[in-house]
């Protein structure tokens, strides 16, 4: 007997030791050497489930696709069999000796490393490429380039950068997304909406494509020198044809996912030549036309004219000031209004720009007004040209008569001044009907009694809130239906947004189950066999036919990991299972 106890001890013993040292989390590569032009591939690998797991920095590499989530789960001959794997692509992004750093993940409680992978980067090397595989057609028959129409402009010169995405057979687009924009840093930029994307016919390198307008822009280079356009990245959906037919003989598409970028591109920006440039040339480049128009030649002194500085054409029009207007000091000329109606297109900007000054004599005379010059340079022509309006004379017939001969002279004019200004502000409101304000005592006032009101309100509320939570807390099996349909809701859902991926849509699918008839039935397994499934089930007096529904999608769940499933089996599976967690919780 004694011997027969002490065989059961340490047979626990090893029992505990070996569940102890069960658990493994490692990382795997598929090589430790590749070419910087090669792809690595990265597989965390765990034997029990986990929580938080936490992925290394990748420092040297780029994440190309990933993370990817695979999970095994089998019983063969009673014997429990786990394992998940997290899934990452990587392209290097320099040469020399990286490392993949450790990854940690949260099993039981207990936080577990992998160890580090040394990796080494040479240089790109030569792959010889398969003209039937998938990353052979995609980097054959698609290109996402930036065309930009002059990378040798002048400062502030109009350029656009236009980016296409040219594609041809086999491959097909089903969908895109824009994952990195360009934010020309050092220019002056203006999108151009494309209201929708259209697929045209083009030629890309002597050969024949489909090609579409992904994005539009049009910039003004703010700085001189070496300027870098930042690239754009499409993260693209792609169908394209598999070594599979159909019951027809037609080849089954497959979908792959790729980023693809325009790169990033050198624009040399030139400066604007010393050499002609105006003392007056205050940054305009482009083609213009200038004038300084007069709304009156004739009036009293009492009364305003508008004297308007207009700058028409195409070229940076929003990126210069307008000269400034010089007038006699018996003119009083007030802050221009500034107004513009430009137009951004593919040629740059188009349209004006003006000031408008209000100008008021304050004697009467013969004022004549000095034509303005305007100066721009052409890139074009690459040469300054300096426009002048023509000059105007402005007649104040009435008004008082400007005399500087002693003080008191000047005096008698102010006062003048003073008392014949009725139409100089006229634009101000002489009636604007203001009322007075009228005071009334605090505590009759609206605010008063809303105030009063406000804590008895609010104390009502707290009272509703602290009843209902107790109700809610006193509701203990109200509490566990809820509990139960937020899971099932939640692996079902996710199951929902996997109807296109077999392996992960029944992954989720069996979770779903499983997790749904712990929380209802306050399981605390890991995990339990349909037999035992099938006890609990029955102890609940529930009827056979739910239970085998239930035990039937089970299996279908592991059926499917071995063999092929359409989008419409797994459909009727998903709508299947939701009416199996409703009856049974209707019963349970």
């Amino acid at each position: 007997m004694r011997n027969v106890f002490v065989s059961v001890l340490v047979m626990m013993m090893a029992t505990s030791q070996a569940m102890a040292q069960g658990v493994s989390f490692e990382a795997k590569v598929s090589k430790r050497s590749l070419g910087l032009n090669e792809r690595l591939r990265v597989d965390f690998i765990m034997n029990e489930n986990g929580d938080d797991f936490t992925p290394p920095s990748f420092s040297g590499f780029r994440v190309f696709s990933g993370p990817n989530q695979s999970i095994s789960n089998s019983w063969i001959n009673g014997e429990r069999s786990f394992s998940k794997t997290y899934t990452y692509f990587l392209t290097p992004t320099r040469k020399g000796a990286l490392t993949i750093a450790q990854a940690t993940i949260n099993i039981d409680g207990e936080i577990y490393k992998t160890s580090p992978i040394k990796i080494n980067v040479t240089e790109a090397v030569e792959v010889p490429r398969d003209p039937n595989s998938p990353e052979y057609l995609i980097d054959d028959n698609l290109h996402l380039v930036a065309e930009i129409s002059n990378t040798r402009p002048y400062l502030n010169e109009a350029i656009t950068v236009v980016y296409k995405l040219y594609f041809r057979n086999p491959l097909r687009i089903s969908d895109g997304r824009v994952v990195e924009n360009p934010q020309f840093a050092d220019f002056w930029s203006h999108n151009i909406e494309i209201p929708r994307l259209k697929v045209e016919n083009a030629t890309y390198k002597g050969e024949s494509y489909s090609v579409v307008v992904w994005k539009k822009s049009v910039l003004y280079p703010q700085k001189k020198g070496k300027l870098t356009l930042e690239p754009l990245s499409l993260s693209l959906v792609i169908d394209l044809p598999s070594n599979r037919r159909d019951f027809f003989g037609n080849r089954i598409l497959q979908q792959s996912s790729r980023t693809v970028t325009a790169g990033r591109r050198t624009i040399n920006v030139k400066p604007l030549p010393e050499k002609g440039k105006p003392v007056n040339f205050f940054g305009a480049v482009g083609q213009f036309n200038f004038d300084a128009l007069i709304n009156k030649n004739a009036l009293k002194a009492s009364e305003s004219f508008e004297i308007k500085l207009k700058v028409t054409g195409n070229g940076n029009l929003k990126l210069f000031n307008l000269p400034k207007l010089v007038l006699p000091n018996t003119l009083e000329v007030f802050e221009p209004e500034h107004s513009e109606n430009v137009k951004t297109t593919l040629s740059g900007m188009q349209g004006n720009v003006e000031d408008n000054y209000t100008v008021v004599p304050r004697f009467q005379g013969k004022y004549p007004i000095a034509p303005v010059s305007f100066s721009y340079f052409d890139p074009k022509k690459e040469k300054y040209f300096t426009l002048r309006s023509s000059e105007h004379i402005v007649d104040v017939y009435s008004g008082p008569v400007a005399n500087n001969s002693n003080d008191n002279s000047s005096t008698a004019i102010a006062k003048q001044l003073l008392t014949n200004t009725d139409e100089s502000f006229r634009f101000i409101k002489l009636n604007p009907n203001l009322e007075p304000i009228v005071k009334k005592e605090f505590w009759n006032t609206k605010l008063f009694y809303a105030l009063l009101i406000f804590p008895i309100l609010l104390l009502i509320a707290f009272l509703l809130l602290v009843q209902r939570n107790q109700r809610i807390s006193n509701d203990v099996e109200g509490s566990r239906l809820r509990l139960a349909n937020r899971l099932s809701k939640k692996y079902l859902g996710e199951a929902k947004k996997n109807l296109k991926n077999k392996t992960l849509f029944y992954d989720a699918l069996e979770r779903a189950m499983f997790n749904y008839l712990k929380a209802r039935l306050k399981i605390k397994a890991d995990y339990f066999s349909k037999d035992k499934i099938t006890k609990i089930l029955t102890s609940k007096k529930l009827a056979e036919m739910e239970i085998q529904s239930f035990i039937a999608l089970l299996e279908n769940c592991e059926e499917a990991r071995y063999s092929p499933a359409t989008d419409a089996k797994m459909q009727q599976d998903f709508d299947q299972a939701l009416s199996v967690i409703s009856n049974i919780d209707k019963k349970l």
